[in-house]
């Protein structure tokens, strides 16, 4: 497998990992890129563009990044709370009057982010070319009966998520979160990366789709749980409640699915892009000055909500709209911060060590958050700042 690009002296664990993931992992393309204190050091890709294709990868090819979307839109709720244009303890209703309906007046704006607002399902799922429509999915929620008393207990909102958080973000701004993302985020840091592809990028996207991994040890110790499993399984439960909320599940080569800004799960981007909007959270990155304070940066990884989680059934912990390191959520260390994307994709924050760190695929596979190929990377970025 051709491996292109770079890594600086001491990030050579990182490379080595990166071309394990295609020789024993089964990766068809991919890419990974980590920031150091606001300094690029490692920038890799490999394999092909298309899941399906043969023609190669290239520098700036981009994918679907799934639910790593989610960390983005985290970040917009936050800057307008460092701007004084929100509250983060105030009721969603005084932003969105319409939002209160059906015993939902005490939700805050704290507990969207963190999962707790108790409406990660909606009784009729949307179509995909509903979820498209901002009106259509704020109607949605604004009318949906929470499923526990708001605030006292955390679930997966895998795609109320958005719904929550873009209308909010349309209703304190008047602006769109996809608009809002483009003009005061990925613009201004020079990223590669969009909730709601323009016409002129689609030809940078490739193609991704589901990929079977290795029959490996390592693999079948991934395989989840009984438990798990069965709720996946379970129409009824929770769980498949929350990811059928679109359905019939969208095809991620739509361009029509890729154009909607959907910011709890389709945003595109290329993993230096991802890298370089985790390292903007963190510090000043190529001259650019840093997106959060120290104060925001210890806001959004404060603990918000950990233990059973009750739509993904295991132990989850979540900050501010980012999951934080722990055993569904292994990031780099302690302090850090970030979020998974279904079947691959991961960015991340670690203001400890200074590193950023993105990584996309066109490969996915059926995890929800810890990705063997995602975690073999992160160990060799663990490995480079031991050595």
């Amino acid at each position: 497998m051709d491996v292109n690009g770079t890594v600086a002296e001491g990030f050579e664990p990182v490379r080595e990992a990166f071309v394990r993931n295609f020789d024993a992992l089964g990766e068809r393309g991919a890419a990974v890129a980590v920031y150091r204190h606001g300094r690029k050091v490692v920038d890799l890709w490999g394999g092909t563009r298309d899941v399906d294709g043969t023609e190669p990868w290239e520098q700036g090819t981009a994918h679907v990044v799934h639910s790593a979307t989610k960390g983005v839109a985290a970040a917009v709720l936050l800057l307008l709370q460092q701007r004084g244009q929100v509250d983060l303890d105030a009721p969603v209703g005084v932003y969105w009057p319409e939002f209160k309906a059906r015993g939902k007046e005490a939700v805050l704006v704290r507990h969207v982010l963190s999962h707790r607002a108790g409406v990660p399902v909606v009784d009729r799922p949307l179509t995909p070319a509903e979820a498209a429509d901002p009106a259509r999915t704020a109607e949605a929620v604004a009318g949906q009966a929470p499923v526990w008393q708001p605030g006292t207990d955390h679930g997966y909102h895998a795609h109320t998520y958005g719904w929550l958080v873009g209308e909010l973000v349309r209703r304190i701004t008047g602006r769109g979160v996809g608009d809002w993302i483009a003009d005061e985020i990925a613009g201004p840091l020079g990223a590669d990366l969009w909730v709601g592809l323009p016409d002129a990028r689609r030809d940078r996207v490739g193609r991704s789709g589901r990929v079977a991994p290795p029959e490996t040890e390592s693999s079948l110790r991934m395989r989840p749980k009984r438990s798990v499993a069965e709720a996946y399984a379970d129409p009824a439960s929770l769980t498949s409640r929350a990811f059928a909320a679109i359905t019939p599940h969208p095809d991620d080569n739509d361009p029509a699915y890729r154009a909607a800004a959907l910011p709890a799960s389709n945003g595109i981007a290329t993993a230096e892009a991802l890298a370089r909007f985790y390292a903007s959270l963190i510090g000043d990155v190529d001259g650019r000055a840093r997106l959060f304070t120290p104060a925001t940066v210890e806001l959004a990884r404060a603990e918000e909500s950990s233990g059973a989680d009750r739509v993904l059934v295991v132990g989850t912990r979540f900050g501010l709209g980012w999951m934080l390191h722990g055993t569904a959520s292994p990031l780099l260390g302690p302090g850090s911060f970030g979020h998974p994307g279904r079947g691959g994709p991961l960015g991340f924050a670690d203001p400890e060590s200074g590193i950023a760190f993105g990584y996309v695929t066109n490969g996915f596979r059926k995890t929800v958050t810890a990705d063997p190929r995602a975690q073999a990377l992160v160990r060799g970025v663990r490995a480079a700042l031991a050595g």
